[in-house]
């Protein structure tokens, strides 16, 4: 056991799915573009080049903050973050600074520990660098996506509390339909801030931040390695350098990127060219109302309303769609499935809510339960009429989209009139596609 205790708070930066830029009206859609091609003089910071808020941009980012608890500035405002750095056209990010949209909410984790939100603000992305050999390029397209970034208060100990916010944050933005979060083309990008003290009631005179990491598996990993790496420095009695360090996936570890900022540096103030907003209280109440039953309330309900254990009700409702589709089933099934039988099919057999409608899940479920013999024979003729009329779902299915087969079971079924055992057409199903 080590002396100290790790203290850890988080920055996470999201990028909101709006169909334009946070500033100007190019497509905010950049993902797999030429470079450079969606872009215009406010992405390039060039002179007398005025932004103009998205609306719905900054309507989104408080749904954020009110999901997360959090109370809301009435009287906000954009500030410009100034630093200097190639993917950074103007010389200043448009941000928000002293009067963030939102402020003082929290995360509450499977513990019951609140883990507290410090703010909710807007601001827009930066520009793309690319590293070949000796020579760095500029990809601008990402410059000026709504950006809304989520700062905790250092309340984490350890790695595990910090992927468990991260996920739940992660599900809120999706069921509010206001992000994709994935983190794979760059859109939810984490930044854990790391230090060691002996006395987990107060903040260390150092702080290290590990910045854009784009994996739940990475943040744990890097958040381990800098605990470590900080162990070793202050038990030879030195100081770790408060600093911004990068994670190197191949090498397994932090590297160093270069000093790191206080707010004073950016010399934050005021955006002269947009003009201060004010919130009505009822503008409030309406985006208030919009924000749909999130997954800690549905996780509740599903086990109370459905009588379901809370480790389905959990895995039903990580994706608002998924959790949807279990209540329409059960809806359709006007009494004759129990809730419990249903969520077991989606669960064990990994039911794809996007290709299996509901009407045929209840067909399969129900013919289950009622089976009878039939002949071999006319199973496969069927089997092979069903294959030929539905060339693209077995193409999908060959190309690894497993789930497309129960598309081809529930359509065999129909066919055949009878209800016989699904995992004897299921067999079937497979030696024929194999």
């Amino acid at each position: 056991m080590s002396k100290y205790t790790p203290i850890i708070g988080l920055e996470v930066h999201v990028e909101l799915k709006t169909k334009s830029k946070m500033f100007c009206s190019c497509p905010a859609d950049y993902f797999g573009t030429e470079p450079n091609s969606h872009t215009c003089p406010v992405c390039f910071g060039l002179p007398g080049a005025l932004p103009v808020p998205n609306q719905t941009a900054i309507e989104w980012c408080v749904k954020i903050a009110l999901a997360l608890n959090c109370e809301i500035n009435e009287f906000s405002k954009f500030d410009r973050k100034n630093y200097f750095y190639p993917d950074l056209a103007k010389g200043y990010q448009i941000s928000q600074y002293d009067l963030p949209f939102g402020h003082d909410g929290y995360i509450e984790l499977k513990n019951k520990k609140k883990v507290r939100i410090n703010r909710v603000h807007m601001e827009e992305d930066t520009g793309k660098l690319s590293h070949q050999g000796n020579a760095s390029l500029i990809d601008f397209n990402r410059s000026g996506v709504p950006l809304v970034e989520i700062v905790t208060e250092p309340d984490f100990h350890d790695a595990s509390e910090v992927v468990e916010y991260l996920q739940k944050l992660q599900r809120v933005v999706r069921y509010l339909d206001v992000a994709n979060a994935d983190m794979d083309k760059g859109e939810m990008r984490l930044e854990p801030n790391i230090s060691l003290s002996l006395d987990a009631t107060k903040l260390p005179n150092y702080k290290v931040e590990v910045k854009n990491i784009n994996s739940f598996k990475f943040v744990e990993k890097a958040i381990n390695y800098e605990t470590k790496r900080q162990h070793e420095i202050l038990e030879e009695g030195n100081t770790p350098a408060q600093e911004t360090r990068g994670w190197d996936e191949n090498r397994q570890k932090t590297f160093s990127q270069r000093s790191k900022e206080e707010a004073h540096d950016y010399r934050y103030f005021p955006e002269p060219d947009i003009p201060p907003i004010r919130w009505a209280t009822e503008q409030i109440s309406t985006l208030r109302n919009s924000v749909p039953e999130l997954q800690d309330k549905k996780i509740v309900r599903f086990e109370t309303e459905y009588s379901l254990p809370s480790a389905d009700a959990e895995i039903l409702t990580r994706e608002k769609n998924m959790a949807d589709y279990f209540e329409e089933v059960i809806k359709l099934t006007q009494n004759k499935l129990e809730p419990k039988a249903v969520a077991n099919w989606i669960i064990n057999k990994k039911i794809d809510h996007t290709t299996i409608k509901p009407e045929e899940l209840i067909q399969t479920i129900l013919a289950a339960k009622q089976t009878v013999a039939v002949d071999e024979g006319e199973l496969e003729k069927i089997v092979t009429e069903i294959l030929k009329e539905n060339e693209k779902v077995v193409q999908d299915y060959k190309n690894g989209k497993e789930n497309a087969i129960m598309f081809l079971l529930g359509q065999t079924m129909k066919k055949l009139g009878k209800k016989i055992d699904p995992k004897v057409i299921l067999t079937m199903l497979k030696q024929k596609l194999s």
